[in-house]
């Protein structure tokens, strides 16, 4: 295995993201995150195929409101160290790179904001770590069982991914599912780690491990989410988009019914599947009052 790293000047200059690097190491690798402010932190899990950058319009309004701000990129995506290998990616690697994160900053009194991947991986990490998580903040994602039948507009996308790999137009798929299209240079910044197509083969991984069946590997560790989160009594915030073909706004309505701790479901108007590009200034808003209740 050669494990790709994107040079550093592919980061300059991106619309929004004038955040300083930071990095841990993990077996050789190297793992990047945001880190901003102070106060209790709040971890921000991204999803496929996205990177960091999608959280760059929530970090500033947070850091004002007094809190420290985390965005982890996983092996494979944005400025973190990124394996060539297909197989080398898998559910439980990346829930235990995110642990080992959690763990080297030492990080209590915590809160995970999670989305799309973000969710089966961010969940993951917090319930296996409640000592550490507080809150949750779960935005357009689900947990996977292997028993029902995806949508035919997730099926389109693994399809292509399958067809095309491993040289995914990773911008082209941002700006695809959002509500607003984002503008070139935006577009241009989610491609930006990803100038090889032996840098994509974490994205070209993810909708792979998607269980499609109950014997599937990590379905047992995302029923294990369920069950702890159907005990889970702390604070939680569901909210979910009103333009996602994906996780629809009912998912969303059953994390609320399951999990003891949330309010109702709130529905952010005029978001697509990445409500964090569209719509994140609200967002970030609502979770400022969020942690202030």
């Amino acid at each position: 295995m050669q494990p790709y790293r994107t040079p550093d000047e592919r980061f300059e200059n991106l619309p929004g993201y004038d955040f300083a690097p930071h990095y841990t190491e993990q077996d050789g690798l190297r793992l990047h995150h945001v880190d901003e402010g102070s106060g209790n932190p709040v971890v921000m899990f991204h999803g496929e195929p996205t990177w960091s950058y999608l959280y760059r319009r929530m970090i500033p309004p947070l850091v004002a409101a007094g809190h420290r701000c985390i965005a982890p990129d996983y092996f494979g995506f944005g400025r973190s160290d990124k394996p060539d290998r297909q197989d080398w990616y898998s559910y439980v690697r990346h829930v235990d790179s995110m642990k080992r994160l959690v763990e080297e900053l030492d990080l209590r009194n915590t809160t995970a904001v999670v989305q799309d991947w973000g969710g089966p991986i961010g969940l993951k990490v917090a319930t296996d770590m409640a000592d550490r998580f507080d809150r949750l903040v779960i935005l357009n994602t689900g947990l996977f069982s292997g028993q029902g039948r995806m949508s035919d507009a997730w099926w389109a996308f693994h399809d292509f991914v399958e067809k095309v790999k491993p040289d995914l137009p990773i911008g082209l798929l941002v700006a695809r599912a959002c509500a607003v299209e984002p503008d070139p240079k935006v577009v241009a910044a989610y491609d930006a780690p990803f100038p090889e197509p032996d840098s994509k083969w974490g994205a070209v991984a993810f909708p792979m491990l998607v269980p499609t069946s109950e014997d599937f590997p990590g379905v047992a560790e995302q029923m294990e989410v369920q069950r702890r989160l159907a005990e889970w009594q702390k604070p939680t915030l569901v909210a979910f988009s009103d333009q996602d073909p994906i996780f629809t706004t009912r998912t969303g309505e059953r994390f609320v019914e399951r999990i003891p701790g949330a309010g109702p479901l709130l529905v952010i108007e005029g978001g697509g599947h990445f409500l964090q590009e569209d719509r994140g200034e609200v967002i970030a808003q609502h979770i400022v009052e969020f942690l202030r209740g």
